[in-house]
């Protein structure tokens, strides 16, 4: 008899049926889950492999940022620790450069799946355009996490790639010096990109997640045999 009471299991199930009878848990987690895939559709798996390497993406961040010190003076050097010093640091932080890549491939060919299979008409404007703002957030995490190592590389493409937005007519110097927090890129630039790429984007990319998802499963997924048959 003890032995059930201090099964963990029992416990579980417990707190499960204690949310269930007050905000109905099991009915919401059947209905988040189940989504109807066409049969004909071959290529859906590139919107899971984004949001898998999202997830991914999150825990190495954040594993990172035990160590990493955002400062010009600290930062390489604490990438060469996390390298070299930390037990499997290079493995976290190569799956972290590698995933970045490879999520802002696997969202662009997500969008041209969409393109070329005709997913984003009527109805499905609004989902398009989540998606579409989606990869916009996915190139900002790209291109704000690539000065974080503050190697000479990492230095001169941000100062060539906020120096494009001085081009816009009008605004464009405001736009650069905004980016950069300043005339040039600093230590204040590092800060800021910091603040974006690990507050700002993630919040903002959970937003548009939650959206895109929740509007996914109230229409059902597009299936282009069916648009052909019409």
């Amino acid at each position: 008899m003890q032995a059930t009471r201090l099964n963990p299991m029992n416990w579980l199930n417990a707190v499960i049926d204690w949310l269930d009878e007050r905000v109905g848990l099991r009915g919401l987690i059947t209905a988040s889950l189940h989504v109807v895939i066409p049969r004909s559709a071959h290529t859906f798996y590139l919107g899971g492999i984004t949001l898998f390497l999202f997830m991914s993406q999150a825990v190495t961040g954040i594993l990172l940022s035990l160590y990493y010190q955002p400062t010009p003076e600290s930062a390489y050097n604490s990438i060469l620790y996390i390298m070299n010093q930390v037990n499997f640091g290079w493995l976290i932080r190569s799956v972290h450069a590698w995933g970045a890549n490879l999520m802002i491939i696997f969202c662009i060919l997500h969008m041209l799946r969409v393109v070329i299979q005709g997913a984003y008409k009527r109805p499905r404007e609004v989902t398009w355009m989540a998606g579409m703002a989606l990869l916009f957030v996915t190139l900002g995490f790209g291109f704000t996490g690539y000065l974080l190592p503050w190697d000479q590389r990492a230095f001169w493409a941000t100062t060539v790639g906020t120096e494009i937005a001085s081009a816009v007519p009008i605004i464009g110097d405001s736009i650069r010096d905004f980016l950069r927090a300043g005339t040039d890129v600093s230590a204040l630039t590092l800060s800021r990109f910091l603040g974006v790429h690990m507050l700002i984007l993630p919040a903002t990319l959970v937003g548009l997640l939650g959206v895109h998802l929740l509007i996914i499963h109230q229409q059902g997924l597009a299936d282009p045999h069916a648009t052909e048959e019409k």
